[in-house]
């Protein structure tokens, strides 16, 4: 179709198709690499839920509101991220009747891998491109989204 437009994919329809394929490239990429360093199961709702989770810990209703989900669907993440070993629950200090959820250290090397290899990945996006092009690029993207365009709950898109 682009071709049918003048060849160079002007065609609307394109623009989220490449941004979207960018970004599971970069997620593609990521979990292989997690996958190589002892984390093979996890799914990229898996770093928005750890860091909803946050430094402090949360309740499962915490989690829930800051993901923009129902508290029993935090419930059932918080359950698997348990069971893969990614966090903890613990009795809350301040409430004997609540549980807080805690990131474990597996938890933690997860999340310090994954920021290493964002990193990585914008590295070799610099190689190919450049940096001028790469930091363009993240300007460019800044200026489209609008203000509070990110949102813990894009876990929402990734629930299956």
């Amino acid at each position: 179709m682009a071709e049918e437009r003048g060849g160079g994919g002007d065609a609307g329809f394109e623009l989220p198709l490449l941004l979207f394929a960018g970004f599971r490239s970069i997620i593609d990429t990521l979990h292989r690499d997690l996958a190589a360093h002892g984390h093979p199961d996890v799914r990229p709702a898996y770093g928005f839920a750890l860091q909803a989770v946050g430094p402090d810990g949360a309740s499962a209703s915490e989690i829930g509101r800051r993901l923009g989900v129902s508290k029993q669907a935090a419930g059932k993440t918080v359950d698997k991220l348990e069971g893969l070993g990614y966090v903890e629950r613990v009795d809350d200090p301040d409430d004997g009747r609540r549980k807080r959820v805690r990131v474990t250290a597996r938890g933690a090397d997860m999340l310090v891998r994954s920021a290493e290899g964002f990193d990585r990945i914008r590295a070799e996006w610099i190689g190919a491109l450049g940096a001028e092009r790469v930091a363009a690029l993240e300007a460019d993207l800044r200026t489209m989204a609008p203000a509070g365009a990110f949102r813990l709950d894009a876990e929402r898109w990734f629930a299956g």
